[in-house]
């Protein structure tokens, strides 16, 4: 018996795994200039776009009012990335600056290298998400929050790591592992979408 598989089909369940599995995963992108050490983020804008357009410098991301908890991922194929103790701005802060967000609202949160991740209302406030204990094993979602991470285990974020910002999921207690695919790397823009 032969088994002859159409190769569009095949390709398109792999790019999708591929653009999927990116989000906690992916590779830094292309930098426009070698002259600037990796870790300094001169230059570096986040636009967030919401009823008001506003643009900050990673010093004006770092002068917001900072939030600090445990984050913890799985990848898609069950690579953990943690425990790490979290710094940054929330996400619900940010996008109050910019005109809030309502219910039936989309947040677009995008990086230079083409990775979207997209988050209902719900899940700004921090619900929504799937939880698991450190086993991997479902749990009931304890209160969680959206983060805008600057600083990871008590040091700036890498630029490896998805500095100078990454949007991460945290939470007050320890051990609480989320889905990486939410965790997007290098953030340059953020876009309310009105229902």
């Amino acid at each position: 018996m032969t088994f002859n598989a159409d190769p569009v089909p095949v390709f398109c369940v792999l790019l999708a795994v591929a653009c999927i599995f990116a989000g906690c995963t992916g590779t830094a992108p292309p930098r426009e200039t070698d002259t600037i050490p990796a870790d300094d983020f001169r230059g570096w804008n986040l636009t967030v776009n919401g009823t008001t357009r506003a643009s900050y410098t990673f010093d004006e991301i770092r002068a917001f009012p900072t939030k600090a908890g445990n984050c913890y991922a799985v990848s898609t194929v069950g690579i953990k990335y943690g425990p790490y103790t979290c710094k940054g701005v929330l996400l619900t802060d940010l996008l109050e600056q910019s005109g809030g967000i309502a219910e039936g609202d989309q947040v677009w949160v995008s990086a230079p290298d083409g990775y979207l991740w997209v988050f209902d209302y719900d899940q700004t406030q921090g619900e929504g998400f799937i939880t698991f204990n450190e086993s991997l094993r479902e749990i009931p979602s304890p209160p969680l929050q959206v983060l805008l991470m600057y600083e990871q285990d008590g040091k700036p974020l890498s630029y490896d790591d998805g500095g100078p910002v990454r949007l991460v999921i945290i939470s007050e207690e320890e051990g609480i592992v989320t889905e990486g695919s939410a965790w997007v790397k290098w953030v340059d823009t953020i876009e309310v979408k009105r229902k």
